[in-house]
């Protein structure tokens, strides 16, 4: 057999190499049947940075549907719910005023930590401190109320009242803003900075489109937070005897209008809820959800520049009917997955790979060099493990709040 001056080379290198490691040699020869050619590559994951830069970002396959040309909002995103992808975003990270789309970080944060179920009577003292022109759904001090009915306030009438009252509960204001705090870090949501838990402007409060979209997300995953944010409307308790039981209600309706239909908003379909807001500061907020053939949207849009107190649906609208479409043809621009935590740091040599089921250290194995030559004189070295014969060594507001 001739072999070619290239192929020669090799072999005389990789011999040099075995004698001086004891490598194990297995030439292959130009007549060997060539490897199976590699499966089709998937799509390429997106830069992990990519949703910080500004602008819109997506990437459309053959087919994919063009975004609506209309949105007018500072911010907004589209993700799935069920695998955390973003599909497609504008300044998805841009820090904004959340308004009472805060309330959805405050419900995963204290309905943990709270009865589900029992009663609780109201003082003075909490209700003291909600703010002038607050969203309310009307509690008076002295009366006792079911902790369901408390979280239907603030779920459908966005009442700060209710978080109040809640947020006492809980060990406090600003111990329930500082564990608000903590539960958005532990999402890997990093834009937000709490400062009133009901969403009232306050100096140095924002979130994200990106960090709504994460507790929004995750707000689905708890039946009680799910069930309170897809209910339209309720009655709720004027007056209650000292076991909480109401002997009058009044109607109270969410302020979602995708979800409820009200004011001319044609209710969405599949809507399955999740919160809305407002502040003179903060302009609309919404962040919502819908699910249709199996496949369960997030959307979220902050303070439209157009279209009047309504644009924020017609928007969200919008940017859901376009996700829906897009479906299994855009590739992914972000992920709504919390960060892994960070490997420890090795400090001894590089680990080796190699495939065994002994614990055995690497002196149990020898390395073995594969030839692989082709017709035109082309040759690849491979090196791999084997195990050695048996003898071896042992071994991380100003501003009412309408909505």
């Amino acid at each position: 057999m001739i072999l070619s001056p290239s192929v020669r080379r090799l072999l005389s290198r990789a011999a040099a190499l075995a004698a001086g490691v004891g490598v194990v040699f297995t030439p292959s020869f130009a007549g060997a049947a060539p490897a199976e050619p590699a499966p089709p590559r998937a799509a390429a994951p997106p830069d992990p940075a990519l949703l910080h830069r500004p602008g819109v970002h997506l990437r459309p396959r053959e087919g994919a549907p063009a975004l609506p040309g209309d949105i007018s909002a500072l911010s907004w995103l589209v993700a799935d719910a069920g695998s955390g992808e973003v599909l497609a975003a504008h300044d998805a990270h841009l820090g904004l005023p959340p308004a009472s789309t805060m309330k959805t970080l405050f419900a995963l944060t204290a309905l943990p930590h709270l009865p589900r179920t029992g009663t609780h009577t109201v003082t003075d003292a909490e209700l003291a401190e909600v703010g002038e022109g607050s969203s309310l759904v009307g509690l008076d001090a002295g009366r006792t109320y079911r902790i369901a009915d408390l979280w239907k306030g603030v779920f459908l009438s966005s009442g700060n009242d209710a978080v109040h009252v809640l947020a006492e509960m809980n060990g406090g204001w600003t111990q329930t803003a500082g564990e608000m705090q903590a539960k958005a870090r532990t999402l890997g949501a990093r834009d937000t900075h709490v400062v009133s838990p009901d969403g009232y402007d306050a100096d140095g409060q924002v979130s994200s489109a990106y960090d709504l979209a994460v507790f929004g997300r995750a707000g689905l995953t708890d039946p009680d937070f799910a069930r309170y944010a897809a209910l339209a409307d309720a009655r709720f308790p004027g007056d209650t005897d000292a076991e909480g039981r109401p002997s009058w209600t009044y109607g109270i309706e969410n302020t979602n209008r995708l979800l409820t239909g009200e004011d001319g908003v044609e209710r969405y379909p599949g809507i399955i809820g999740i919160k809305n807001g407002y502040t003179s500061g903060a302009g609309f907020t919404l962040v919502t959800a819908a699910r249709r053939g199996g496949r369960t949207l997030l959307v979220t849009v902050m303070n439209p520049q157009q279209g009047g107190a309504f644009a924020v649906y017609d928007e969200a609208r919008a940017l859901m009917d376009w996700g829906f479409a897009a479906a299994g043809r855009v590739d992914p621009v972000g992920s709504l997955q919390p960060p892994r935590a960070a490997a420890p740091t090795r400090t001894g040599p590089p680990p080796v790979a190699a495939s065994t089921s002994s614990a055995e250290p690497l002196t149990g194995y020898v390395w073995s060099a594969v030839l692989l030559a082709g017709a035109g004189g082309a040759a690849t070295v491979v090196y791999r493990l084997r195990r050695r014969p048996p003898h071896r060594e042992p071994g991380s507001n100003a501003g009412p709040d309408a909505g």
